[in-house]
C-alpha cells in the first residue's frame, strides 16, 4: 500500500492471535475516522498496533511521513518505541494516576519541559477541556465525564500528531457523552488533528466522525464517507453490522434501461436500473424510512404508487419521537420494518394483527453490488 502525500496517516497491518487474524488497511487525513464494528472485531487491536502497544506481524504505519512501523515475516521490523511516536491515546478505562493531582496527571507527558512551561501548558489544556481551575483536584473527586476530560488533556499535552480514542465515552450517560463529544469535535477541528475513534455505537460515530471504516472478524469490510457507507452499504454483511433492517433476497425477473423487476416473497417489485441480468439471484435492501403506509381512502401519489404490499402488523409502533412498525406480507415472507415520526399515520389502525398496505418506494430499493446472496430468492 503506497503512501499518498495527502494522507497524514497510512496504515496497513497484519497480526495473528491464536485463531484471530487482523488484516486492515486505511488512510486518514486531518479528520476523524471511526473504526466501527462488533466487540472482538479487531478495532482496539488496530489502535494498539498504531500506538506501539502491540507489535504487528507485518505491514506499515506512516504518520506525516515518519515510519512508525514497517515489517514483514522475512525481515526484522523497524519500529519506533511508543514514547517516540507522538500519538495520544485515550482508552475507555481512564487510568489516571490516583496519587497525582489533575495538574500533575496532565503534566506527566511533559517532563522534559521546565516547571513554568508545564504549568502554563496545563492551564491552557484544562481550559480547553472545560476544567479550568481543577489543577489541585484529585481523580477520585471527579465525575466520570471530568476524568475523561483530564485523560484527553493528558493525551494532548505532548502535542501529538495523531489522536487515538478507544471507546472513551462508553460508560458515560447520554447527556455527558454528547457534550464531551461536541467539545472534542470542536477541538479536533481547531487543531486539525488526525483522529481514529473506535466505537460500536452508530450514534457515537455520527457525533464525531467524518469517515467510517467497518471492521468485522479482523477485516475491513467497507470504508468511505460516514453518511455514504451507512446509506449505501455494499454488502449484506455491512448492512447488518450498521443495523440496517429490510435486507432481502430475491431474483431479477426483468432488467432494462427503465429499471429492474425483482421477484420477492410472491411479489414483483420495481427497482431502479442497475447492472443485473434476468434470472440472477440478488440481495437488496430498502431503508425503513422508505417503507410507507398507505391511507385506503386517499388517492395514491406518484412516490408511493409502486410496490404495494398487503401486510399484517406483527409489531405495533411504540412510543418516542420515531415510531417503528413491523408488518409481514399476507402472502408470506419476512417482516418489513417501517419507521416514521410520531405525528404520522395516527388515523390508521396499527394494532398487532391489523391489516395495512405498504409501499416500497421504487427509487429507494438498492441491489447490493456483491455477487449472489447465500440464500436464493423465489
Amino acid at each position: 500500500m503506497a503512501a499518498h502525500v495527502s494522507a497524514a496517516l497510512v496504515v496497513a497491518l497484519r497480526k495473528r492471535l491464536d485463531r484471530f487474524a487482523l488484516d486492515v488497511r486505511f488512510e486518514l487525513d486531518r479528520e476523524v475516522l471511526v473504526l466501527f464494528g462488533p466487540s472482538g472485531a479487531g478495532k482496539s487491536l488496530t489502535l494498539r498496533c498504531i500506538a506501539g502497544a502491540e507489535r504487528p506481524d507485518a505491514g506499515r504505519v506512516v504518520l506525516n511521513g515518519r515510519t512508525l512501523y514497517e515489517g514483514a515475516p522475512s525481515r526484522r521490523p523497524r519500529a519506533l518505541p511508543a514514547r517516540k511516536r507522538r500519538v495520544g491515546f485515550v482508552e475507555q478505562h481512564v487510568a489516571l494516576f490516583p496519587h497525582l493531582s489533575v495538574g500533575r496527571n496532565v503534566a506527566y507527558g511533559m517532563r522534559a519541559r521546565d516547571r513554568a512551561e508545564r504549568r502554563l501548558r496545563v492551564g491552557e489544556l484544562l481550559e480547553r477541556v472545560r476544567l479550568a481551575g481543577f489543577e489541585a483536584r484529585y481523580p477520585h473527586t471527579l465525575s466520570g465525564g471530568q476524568q475523561q476530560r483530564v485523560a484527553l488533556a493528558r493525551a494532548l499535552a505532548s502535542q501529538p500528531e495523531l489522536l487515538l480514542l478507544d471507546e472513551p465515552f462508553a460508560a458515560l450517560d447520554h447527556a455527558v457523552r454528547g457534550q464531551i463529544q461536541r467539545d472534542l469535535r470542536a477541538l479536533q477541528r481547531e487543531l486539525g488533528l488526525p483522529t481514529v475513534y473506535v466505537t460500536h455505537d452508530l450514534e457515537d460515530a455520527f457525533a464525531l466522525g467524518d469517515r467510517l471504516a467497518v471492521i468485522d472478524d479482523g477485516r475491513l469490510r467497507q470504508s468511505g464517507a460516514l453518511a455514504e457507507v451507512v446509506a449505501r452499504p455494499d454488502s449484506p454483511q455491512v448492512a447488518a453490522l450498521t443495523g440496517l433492517s429490510n435486507v432481502l433476497h430475491g431474483r431479477v425477473v426483468e432488467a432494462s434501461a427503465e429499471g429492474l423487476v425483482l421477484a420477492w416473497a410472491g411479489q414483483h417489485l420495481a427497482a431502479p436500473a442497475q447492472a443485473r441480468a434476468a434470472g440472477q439471484s440478488v440481495a437488496f435492501f430498502i431503508r425503513p424510512e422508505d417503507v410507507k403506509l398507505i391511507y385506503p381512502d386517499r388517492p395514491l401519489g406518484r412516490p408511493v404508487a409502486h410496490n404495494l404490499i398487503e401486510a399484517e402488523v406483527v409489531e405495533p409502533p411504540g412510543g418516542g419521537p420515531v415510531r417503528r412498525l413491523r408488518a409481514r406480507p399476507v402472502g408470506g415472507g419476512p417482516a418489513l420494518e417501517a419507521r416514521f415520526s410520531m405525528h404520522s399515520y395516527r388515523e390508521l389502525d396499527l394494532r398487532a394483527g391489523a391489516r395495512v398496505t405498504l409501499s416500497l418506494r421504487k427509487e429507494a430499493i438498492f441491489v447490493f453490488p456483491e455477487g449472489p446472496p447465500p440464500e436464493a430468492g423465489p
